[in-house]
């Protein structure tokens, strides 16, 4: 039997966690190891835990609490390499503000992945609560240097259960095998949040590895606003921080020079137009810091 590990990553969580445990609790599939990456630890946190671990049967888990906040990518890596160390064939990367009611969604991805040989699989993500199409699969657009994904917001139809390949996916909810992170390595911690997921799936992408999608495995996703939403300030920053980055890094002429100027002139037109003096400042440090970045 493969061995399974379920890597989260948690910042400030304790209200998603209840629903988290009791999605796992359902499984039919319980030979898995839970890696929970601590980015907010704390007493109320450690206690929350130890109730739901017991509450649920959670039979083998790892709690590692983090003395500061590490950001996603660092937080994934820390799971992950826990994972490889003992022997796991799969790592399931999921967030821990989603919620899962059907008891055979492990059986199914692994069993998917086992028998048809898929290396990364993925379910569709609906926003919870409702039937409204989170993430279908997804594209990379280049030009931009951006992703976006397939049929958000749109109500969920046959349109959006096509089982097959993908050409992009976040990594909120995805199984990826050994040999992915054998190949291209972890995901770049220098990305902290955000586009830490696109660059870890376009090396995936370019080194020949391909994106399964499930639409009969279904997860749903009750939205963070843990970083205060697209337009607060640590999201102007990191996002187009990180955007100039993932372009220089996986782009090369002329794409990168066409991404890149696509990037400043829109964000540059919408600085004018609607943004205070704060997110202005903000906005032209993220590019400079993006620009500055290495790749070492």
């Amino acid at each position: 039997m493969p061995q399974l590990a379920l890597v989260t990553v948690l910042y400030k969580s304790n209200t998603v966690l209840p629903d988290f445990f009791k999605s796992l609790s359902i499984q039919t599939f319980k030979q898995y190891h839970l890696y929970l990456i601590d980015n907010s630890p704390s007493v109320e946190t450690n206690e929350l835990i130890a109730t739901l671990v017991k509450a649920h049967s959670i039979q083998a888990f790892t709690h590692i609490k983090n003395p500061e906040n590490y950001g996603v990518a660092k937080g994934n890596n820390q799971g992950i390499e826990l994972a490889l160390q003992d022997n796991s064939d799969f790592v399931l990367l999921l967030n821990n503000d989603i919620d899962f009611t059907q008891p055979f969604l492990l059986d199914e991805l692994l069993s998917h992945a086992c028998n048809k040989k898929q290396q990364i699989v993925i379910p569709k993500i609906l926003y919870y609560g409702t039937r409204k199409i989170w993430m279908a699969g997804g594209e990379f657009i280049h030009y931009k240097g951006t992703s976006v994904t397939t049929g958000d917001e749109q109500e969920d139809g046959e349109a959006y259960n096509q089982e097959g390949y993908v050409n992009y996916a976040p990594t909120c909810f995805m199984l990826i095998s050994k040999k992915v992170f054998d190949t291209i390595g972890l995901m770049d911690e220098k990305y902290f949040v955000y586009y830490d997921d696109n660059d870890f799936i376009i090396r995936a992408i370019n080194n020949g590895f391909k994106i399964y999608f499930l639409p009969s495995l279904e997860v749903f996703h009750k939205v963070s606003f843990s970083t205060g939403g697209h337009e607060s300030l640590f999201s102007i920053y990191y996002l187009n921080r990180n955007r100039i980055y993932f372009i220089r890094k996986n782009y090369a002429f002329p794409l990168k020079q066409i991404a890149i100027s696509h990037a400043l002139l829109t964000k540059g037109i919408r600085c004018i137009i609607s943004y205070n003096k704060d997110k202005r400042a903000t906005l032209i440090r993220g590019f400079k810091d993006g620009f500055a970045m290495s790749f070492n």
